[in-house]
């Protein structure tokens, strides 16, 4: 039985890396989609190449989830265009710099509070309220980080900000109990995709150093689990999936060729 056909789900981030991967892989399962990010260029060029593939809606719509208006304006227009949403992935999110906290920029921690947890906060609270709404309820999936298990030096606003939407994560479990609606966090450690390219500035050499000698993870591994808890009976919630490279036993403990 393929519980995920005819579904909608919506993804934020959706332009690249893991959003991109996760909307290939919901829309292989037959899943609907409403895709957002501030690249609309890139959204179109994936929706476009996911409508020839797989024969399935696609929507695209900008959203800065730092903006409280373009989230409204963003989940507004999806439910215009679809009525309703079984799916929502937070996927939004970025890491800058590996600055201790003595030498740490207040725009810097500003830009990561402000889009990995007020933006998964803006997102979550229209999505959830219409899930509650339904009669068949919904599931939100916030992506996650090793890194809201475990800090590391030069990570300290990062790392505080995945250990928040832990917390965050938990809680919307917790309010929305006894509704059918389920809430999944999937935590990734070492996932090669434009994340490390955007902590560096745009620092292509840099970023490559940091999977240098090791086999990390793809997006399209963690889309893979993504569409797993997904796609679980209605009656059974992945509360996390904590997923590694083989190659990292944790954050900084790597096995490098």
């Amino acid at each position: 039985m393929n519980r995920l056909r005819n579904k909608i789900a919506v993804i934020t981030g959706a332009s690249a890396g893991i959003g991109k991967e996760s909307a290939l892989a919901f829309a292989a399962e037959g899943t609907h989609l409403a895709l957002g990010a501030r690249r609309t260029d890139r959204l179109e060029h994936i929706a476009q190449e996911i409508r020839e593939t797989f024969q399935v809606r696609v929507f695209t719509h900008f959203v800065d989830v730092c903006q409280t208006e373009s989230v409204e304006a963003f989940i507004t227009a999806v439910r215009q265009e679809f009525n309703r949403i079984d799916i929502l992935l937070n996927n939004s999110g970025l890491a800058l710099g590996v600055s201790t906290v003595a030498e740490g920029r207040d725009e810097d921690w500003s830009t990561m509070l402000d889009t990995n947890v007020m933006g998964v906060l803006r997102v979550t609270r229209p999505v959830v309220r219409l899930m509650m709404e339904q009669p068949e309820g919904g599931h939100i999936i916030n992506l996650g980080s090793l890194a809201g298990h475990v800090a590391y030096p030069g990570g300290s606003v990062y790392c505080a900000s995945k250990h928040a939407l832990k917390a965050i994560t938990e809680t919307v479990r917790q309010e929305v109990h006894g509704l059918p609606i389920r809430v999944t966090s999937i935590d990734p450690g070492l996932v090669e995709t434009e994340f490390s390219v955007v902590r560096f500035a745009g620092n292509s050499d840099r970023a490559a150093k940091v999977y240098e000698g090791m086999n990390p993870l793809t997006g399209r591994d963690i889309a893979e689990c993504i569409v797993f808890a997904a796609s679980r009976p209605p009656h059974v919630n992945i509360d996390k999936i904590l997923i590694n490279p083989t190659d990292q036993a944790v954050l900084k403990v790597h096995r490098r060729t």
